[in-house]
């Protein structure tokens, strides 16, 4: 999820509600990110990221080891163990992201429920592309600029999340997963508000 102080135009697309659509959007919104990591230089992992506690293996580190607890939290879904992040954030991340995509390409997860106290029974295939994948979008900025790489993000996916937190901002603040908002002119792009929204400095 993410932090509070933490290809041109990839289109990502809308997060889906199917299965097929999570996986579709999963596809789409990881190789994006993947983009980011296969450029990164060998001396570049240690870069400082937009977010102050982070250097740039610690953003791909983050999306590796927040979703198996998430998982385990509200589903029966168990993430294989992938090489350390330290040691080749490159392989940690495509492993990660394999065992991700296998989750929601297999049609047994249409099945498969995600229970929580505060959302209630959702299905697995919608709270990963709710909150892991979106997650997966929003840190692509991050690695991008830690790294010297092209930050554009999707526009209309930018209109659509930005859109979409508003009427959740106390709650997403009071969370701890986002920075204090810093506010965008009317005009700015939807990528700009966003990543303001998130508490990042465009």
């Amino acid at each position: 999820m993410t932090s509070p102080n933490n290809t041109s135009a990839d289109n990502t697309g809308p997060a889906g509600s199917s299965r097929a659509d999570a996986a579709a959007n999963h596809a789409a919104t990881s190789a994006a990110f993947t983009r980011r990591v296969e450029g990164v230089a060998p001396d570049g992992w240690d870069a400082q990221s937009p977010v102050p506690e982070w250097k740039a293996r610690d953003v791909v580190g983050h999306l590796i080891t927040w979703l198996p607890g998430f998982l385990e939290g509200g589903s029966d879904v168990r993430l294989a163990p992938v090489p350390s992040v330290d040691a080749d954030p490159l392989a940690a991340w495509s492993a990660h992201v394999a065992a991700v995509q296998q989750v929601l390409d297999d049609p047994a997860t249409d099945d498969r429920v995600y229970s929580s106290p505060m959302m209630g029974d959702i299905p697995l295939a919608q709270a990963i592309d709710r909150f892991y994948t979106a997650d997966v979008f929003m840190h692509t900025w991050d690695l991008a600029r830690a790294t010297g790489q092209d930050d554009t993000l999707g526009e209309e996916r930018c209109k659509e999340m930005f859109e979409g937190m508003q009427p959740m901002d106390e709650i997403l603040r009071s969370s701890g997963h986002f920075g204090p908002r810093i506010d965008m002119p009317a005009n700015a792009s939807y990528q700009d508000k966003l990543i303001g929204f998130i508490g990042r400095q465009p």
